[in-house]
């Protein structure tokens, strides 16, 4: 009996090693516009060539954003382009998707959004190490512009610093 406990529990660490995951886009003005307070993974309810668009890298995330209707979270804007053999059967490229997130997640973030100054931006899209699509989205505050400022300074020292690191060794 302990003995298949420990089994499972050694498959169990070997799965979540192989958590990795294959980025397709990933939205990087986000985090220069935006101060990031809490990331999600979603899930989305998608077609079959939109999946098989997205598997070719077809997708951009830029200028999307989400939004609630009747207590569910709704991704717009979000580009996943035409799949190639899709004939009759294809997608429209900019069509307004549904996240899966768990209830307690919705209503956080709901709760969350009706705040002033809050929003849910989309900053990654990736497929999991089971090949499911999600989206990484992110519960985000507009940044001012000296907060800008700062960031593009740190981004500086920090590739200064990688020279420096680089010319020693």
């Amino acid at each position: 009996m302990a003995k298949k406990k420990k089994e499972k529990m050694m498959q169990a660490a070997e799965s979540s090693s192989e958590n990795a995951r294959t980025v397709v886009s990933s939205n990087s003005k986000a985090e220069y516009m935006y101060e990031v307070v809490n990331r999600y993974t979603a899930g989305m309810k998608l077609t079959g060539t939109e999946v098989k668009a997205i598997r070719t890298g077809k997708v951009s995330l830029k200028d999307s954003f989400c939004y609630f209707v009747k207590g569910e979270l709704w991704v717009k804007n979000l580009y996943i382009g035409e799949y190639k053999h899709g004939n009759l059967f294809n997608h429209e490229a900019r069509r307004i998707r549904k996240l899966l997130l768990r209830k307690r997640e919705l209503s956080r973030l709901q709760s969350n959004v009706k705040e002033k100054g809050f929003s849910i931006v989309p900053t990654e899209l990736f497929i999991s190490s089971r090949n499911f699509v999600k989206l990484e989205i992110a519960l985000v505050k507009g940044k001012r512009k000296f907060d800008k400022r700062e960031s593009i300074k740190s981004k500086d020292i920090k590739r200064e610093m990688e020279r420096e690191m680089k010319q020693r060794y």
